[in-house]
């Protein structure tokens, strides 16, 4: 063999043995995370959820690519979203912080495994058959909002004792969640001997006249249900709240940091590192099926004290006593 053929082998050799190499590495597997709002108002979160998955050793862009597609708070985009994830074959889809994406992504695949984040029952939305069971490819973390959601209102009560008729502000666009939440708070509402107001909400420009309608309630006061729409725009409700002197409540802790009188629920940071790890899990071999779904225990108060004092309420030492944290 001539010299000048001998290199021109090896050299194509060389090129090729990376070439090779390359193909035979597995490809990375990818998570596709469906959410209802947008990225820039879930970075607390985004961060929660990579840190569960970090406690499975999957570290995103090192051994883990994630797919996000976001609805930027349009539940009606959701359904398109899944079915573009799962043409995209995704290894598991995390559809976090949404009832309406939870459903969207069942809706679109019975074969990809699915991780959800709720506040709401999952065996009644018809999610998985029970929860230490869930069967078929669906399971994930819920916060059981229907018990915490009542307590809301008691404690929003607590704190204006002379409001006779409060508004419970919910999203049409989320029927499920927006009914069951409704017949829950309806019962407390009795138990407190308070007339409930049911306004709707499902874009920002409603939140005005959710406002004049609560204007016209002598000492009325505000529980929001809990909605990926609203929690998207706290900051915006809050705001109004405190502008429109509103006493008002929600189940997180940034609205009561944004000037909501109090806020009352479970912990995002918590329940969303549960369900990052969840998917780390299964992007390392365990199924769906077998996990059972976790229900966050971790409940958080926090009260304003400042709205307190600018909507001239005094807030129960009781309840100053119980809070987990105090916005003076």
């Amino acid at each position: 063999m001539r010299r000048r053929n001998f290199l021109a082998l090896v050299g194509g050799a060389a090129i090729g043995w990376p070439l090779a190499a390359r193909a035979q590495q597995p490809a990375m597997p990818v998570i596709g995370l469906l959410g209802s709002a947008s990225a820039d108002l879930w970075t607390s979160r985004l961060s929660a959820f990579r840190q569960g998955l970090s406690e499975t050793d999957c570290i995103e862009g090192r051994n883990v690519a994630i797919e996000y597609r976001w609805a930027d708070g349009h539940n009606d985009r959701l359904p398109d979203l899944a079915a573009d994830l799962v043409q995209r074959r995704v290894n598991v889809i995390a559809a976090v912080g949404s009832t309406p994406a939870a459903l969207a992504a069942k809706a679109a695949t019975a074969t990809i495994p699915i991780v959800f984040e709720i506040a709401a029952d999952p065996v009644e939305l018809g999610l998985v058959a029970n929860l230490a069971r869930p069967g078929a490819n669906v399971t994930g973390v819920t916060t059981l909002n229907a018990e915490v959601e009542p307590k809301r209102l008691e404690l929003l009560h607590g704190m204006v004792p002379e409001a006779r008729r409060i508004a419970f502000l919910v999203n049409p666009t989320n029927p499920t969640v927006a009914e069951s939440s409704r017949k829950v708070m309806q019962a407390s509402a009795d138990r407190l001997g308070v007339q409930l107001d049911v306004l709707q909400a499902s874009t920002i420009s409603d939140f005005d006249a959710v406002f004049e309608h609560i204007a016209h309630l002598q000492d009325g006061a505000l529980a929001i249900g809990a909605d990926a729409f609203f929690t998207s725009h706290l900051q915006e409700l809050a705001g109004l709240a405190l502008r429109r002197a509103v006493p008002a409540a929600y189940q997180f802790r940034e609205f009561a940091a944004a000037g909501g009188l109090f806020s009352y629920g479970a912990s995002l940071t918590d329940t969303f590192r549960l369900a990052g790890n969840y998917t780390g899990r299964i992007i390392k071999g365990d199924k769906a099926a077998d996990l059972p779904v976790q229900q966050a225990t971790k409940v958080e108060l926090t009260i304003n004290l400042k709205t307190a004092k600018a909507l001239g309420l005094t807030v129960p030492l009781s309840l100053l006593g119980r809070a987990d944290e105090v916005i003076e």
